[in-house]
């Protein structure tokens, strides 16, 4: 077989986009290569699914404790390839005719294939009790994959983020008040909510003719965010929040930050 001096056949060496692109998608979905199809274009859909399940309070336990009580499960894919253009020295005549590179040319260019996965939520329990306490636990995963045919690079992007959080509703809270000069008492239910989250998320970047993988950006992010809201007319509702951010960069030419909100807002609605 006439090979190259790195051991490829000639004319399908090892940056060539006919052979870079189904090795990534076998590589990435661990399938034998040589069953993986050479195309870049596929004709099935890649599957998404969100699952609800609130089941358990069909159990009479259950009906007992909880007025709701449910588990969430997301997945969503997508297979985006970017900025294809047909090759104008492409000849299909002699399509043994080599690139400047020693390859074969390809009738069709590729600049940047991205894979992403992110699974909204991996698992989460979702619950509000009889005496209105609400709870809700969340786990979240992402991840991308950017391959550039351009310069041969791999950018890897991931993050995972948890997130509890916690309510409390007071039914008929009455405040007093005196707009319009006539004292009248308001009745209705004041709604506090906390969650806490953390999140943490990095961006590597990988050299397919160097071994070595270099972390470009990356943060591990905390959040704290409270409110509580208290309708006083139908279309009338005060709300307070607090929100507190602290972030922690990956890499060390960037500083840690922390970002503080918090204040009131009145929102009105203007429909019926």
């Amino acid at each position: 077989t006439d090979v190259d001096e790195e051991g490829f056949p000639r004319g399908i060496g090892k940056t060539n986009q006919a052979v870079l692109l189904p090795a990534f998608i076998a590589a990435y979905s661990g399938k034998d290569a040589g069953k993986v199809k050479l195309g870049a274009f596929r004709d099935f859909p890649l599957p998404n699914w969100n699952v609800k399940y609130t089941g358990l309070m069909r159990i009479e336990w259950f009906r007992d404790k909880f007025r709701r009580f449910s588990i969430n499960h997301g997945y969503r894919s997508d297979y985006t390839l970017n900025q294809f253009q047909t090759n104008l020295d492409y000849n299909p005549s002699n399509p043994q005719e080599v690139n400047q590179a020693g390859d074969f040319k390809n009738p069709v260019l590729f600049s940047n294939l991205v894979l992403t996965e992110l699974f909204t939520p991996l698992a989460r329990i979702d619950f509000e009790t009889k005496g209105s306490i609400q709870i809700l636990a969340e786990i979240e995963k992402d991840r991308s994959l950017a391959f550039s045919f351009d310069n041969n690079l791999l950018t890897e992007y991931s993050g995972n983020e948890y997130t509890l959080g916690t309510g409390y509703r007071i039914k008929d809270f009455k405040v007093a008040t005196a707009i319009g000069g006539r004292r009248r008492v308001l009745s209705s239910d004041l709604n506090f909510r906390a969650d806490v989250s953390y999140r943490k998320n990095r961006t590597i970047v990988r050299y397919l003719d160097l071994a070595n993988a270099q972390t470009i950006s990356g943060q591990d992010i905390w959040s704290i965010n409270f409110k509580a809201d208290y309708a006083f007319t139908r279309n009338l509702t005060a709300r307070f929040y607090y929100d507190h951010t602290f972030s922690e960069y990956a890499v060390s030419t960037a500083f840690p930050q922390t970002t503080i909100r918090s204040g009131f807002t009145l929102i009105y609605n203007f429909g019926n």
